[in-house]
């Protein structure tokens, strides 16, 4: 069943051709291994057995990462009562919402897709925001999860992660091999499969953040749209964005590695992150969309 979030056929064709290349990347970077490792066995093994554990295990991973647990209305009504009335305006299934004890306000939705997908808010969020602020991000979450590129970003982040893991293992395998049972060949196809896994992680990480950097602005246009309120939603961005500058450093490193799932990136107060490499577009981008969003819908920004 199509929901009432506005489609976004841009979104949709990003998304696809990301995965195209990351696809063929893929399949690249498995064939030089297999060449540079000479074992096919072992190679497909591992990355089948990665894939599926990221596929399958994602949401709890999230969760677990950000100390997220799921809620029931009894223990979080408020919450459970925001979404409710959002999957019944957008006329789709309601996921399972979870709540993080960490103090950083934001949001974020994970999962293999709309059936087995999650909404977590942070408690940090809950303190923090109006409830018409809320419920523009939970908008913005729940259309990520419509859109279906929860699941997309998700599998799209795989071949990165096996590309950083394959460096890793290269570079303890060098550092910690012993002198002794190390020779030149080994040493020689250890910095071969350091190089092109590096090559891998660089190729996927642009390819990721490119797509990530759209599905926010498709995300805020289509929370904006349906709630009617595009407002509250800038208004929640820009209350956030200067609210987690003054998180504490260790929350912020705990969640900086799901930067590409959250509704404002964790970065801190000194993170002049380049739009090359940021998973998020910049907050003035964001609420310019916005702004353009209640002019056409005659609201006041």
């Amino acid at each position: 069943m199509r929901s009432r979030f506005a489609p976004d056929r841009q979104l949709s064709a990003r998304m696809g051709l990301t995965l195209f290349l990351l696809g063929l990347l893929y399949v690249a970077f498995v064939a030089v291994l297999i060449v540079l490792l000479k074992s096919w066995a072992l190679v497909v093994v591992i990355a089948a057995g990665l894939l599926a554990a990221q596929y399958w295990f994602s949401d709890r991973i999230a969760l677990f990462a950000m100390r997220g647990r799921i809620v029931t209305p009894e223990e979080e009504p408020h919450l459970h009562g925001v979404i409710d009335r959002l999957c019944t305006t957008a006329d789709m299934a309601k996921p399972q919402v979870a709540l993080s004890s960490l103090d950083l306000p934001n949001a974020f939705a994970t999962g293999r897709n709309a059936d087995h997908a999650v909404v977590c808010v942070t408690t940090g969020l809950l303190r923090r925001l109006e409830p018409d602020e809320l419920e523009g991000v939970l908008a913005h979450e729940l259309s990520h999860v419509a859109h279906r590129d929860v699941a997309v970003i998700t599998i799209a982040s795989f071949l990165g992660v096996i590309a950083g893991l394959m460096v890793r293992f290269a570079f303890y395998s060098q550092l910690f091999g012993g002198r002794g049972r190390r020779d030149q060949n080994t040493a020689a196809l250890l910095l071969a499969v350091m190089a092109v896994s590096a090559l891998v992680y660089a190729l996927s990480f642009l390819l990721i953040r490119a797509l990530s950097r759209y599905r926010e602005l498709a995300a805020d246009r289509a929370a904006a749209l349906l709630t009617g309120r595009p407002s509250s939603l800038a208004s929640a961005l820009t209350k956030l964005t200067g609210d987690i500058a003054r998180i504490p450093t260790q929350d912020l490193r705990t969640a900086q590695a799901f930067n590409a799932f959250f509704f404002t990136p964790a970065l801190g107060p000194r993170a002049a992150v380049a739009n090359l490499f940021s998973t998020h577009p910049a907050l003035e981008r964001r609420l310019d969309q916005l702004a353009k969003i209640s002019t056409e819908l005659g609201r006041p920004v």
